[in-house]
């Protein structure tokens, strides 16, 4: 039975074969891309029951997914397909330093006509977290919908929610309409985790601690903003503080760190951990992320993750 929840939109992704521009490259590896998927793998991949919610074209893209989900273990009940729209899709450029440039084929696709009647056939009996992202909002207005019906219901059940914005403002109409959605979203949920470009955007604050105070004001339990290779900030209503980043040899490639970060920071309140532990945990994940081309391929299982602690705890 499910443990976590988590809406989104994957998509097929193709990982140009060595650096250039994507015009010039010919030659692409296959992958599995989308912020929520990317969570549902980090998380399975700790051990935990993780159920997760879209709509796939009836496609070679979508048959794709949902083997890939299958072999993962993720729970894939909630998975409908729909013969009139296709699976999205992305492709990625190959980079020595810095971030690579992605280019999205998702308008129209399947995930983007989910609907609130898509979250009314979920059954949350053994939900113990609900984990939502500014993505699937920003697809159309039946996810939209969608989203503030997962957070209702999670919120009749009392559950811990957790909100990572992924701004994506390409997806969106204006950007007034994305900081008014996205921090309306926010409002209702237990804990933000904006990235520091995220919080200049949605708050028009570049400080850290001004960014925490924008969303404890408008209810948020704690705030977690991430720094890069700073680490991240904490602030709750009692107290704040920073947790360093871990140092890594190499930056290959930084798609997926954030998601790294929130399975951290998911799977520690799931274990009770003190707060503080589960940011060490989250920035853990993210550094091992980064490491590797991918964006879920640096992901964690229990025993990696526990090792690479071991080894930086001694220096």
């Amino acid at each position: 039975m499910p443990e976590i929840i988590l809406v989104g939109e994957p998509m097929a992704m193709f990982i140009a074969d060595y650096v250039g521009k994507l015009e010039d490259v010919e030659k692409f590896t296959r992958s599995l891309a989308g912020a929520e998927v990317n969570v549902c793998i980090g998380l399975k991949r700790l051990g935990y029951d993780v159920s997760y919610v879209t709509k796939l074209g009836v496609d070679p893209f979508g048959k794709y997914i949902k083997n890939f989900l299958d072999n993962e273990g993720i729970d894939t009940k909630y998975i409908t397909f729909d013969s009139n729209y296709p699976t999205a899709f992305q492709m990625k450029s190959k980079v020595e330093t810095g971030d690579p440039e992605v280019v999205y084929f998702r308008k129209g696709s399947a995930a983007s006509h989910m609907s609130k009647e898509d979250i009314d056939r979920i059954d949350f009996e053994s939900v113990r977290h609900v984990h939502v992202t500014g993505i699937p909002p920003a697809l159309s207005l039946s996810c939209r919908e969608a989203t503030y019906r997962l957070i209702k219901k999670a919120r009749e059940k009392g559950l811990f929610i957790t909100f990572d914005p992924n701004l994506r403002p390409s997806l969106w109409p204006s950007k007034e309409e994305m900081v008014r959605v996205i921090n309306d979203i926010a409002s209702k949920c237990d804990m933000v985790l904006p990235g520091i470009s995220e919080g200049v955007m949605l708050t028009g604050s570049e400080n850290p601690n001004e960014i925490a105070d924008f969303y404890l004001k408008l209810g948020v339990k704690i705030v977690i903003v991430k720094i890069g290779e700073k680490g991240a900030f904490v602030k709750t209503r009692e107290e704040s503080y920073t947790v360093p980043g871990f140092k890594v040899p190499m930056v290959v490639d930084t798609v997926g760190a954030g998601d790294g970060f929130a399975v951290g920071i998911i799977s520690g309140l799931l274990e009770k951990l003190p707060l503080r532990d589960a940011v060490v945990r989250g920035n853990a994940i993210g550094s091992l992320q980064v490491m590797v081309p991918g964006d879920n391929e640096g992901l964690p299982d229990r025993a990696k993750l526990n090792q690479y602690l071991k080894e930086q705890a001694r220096g």
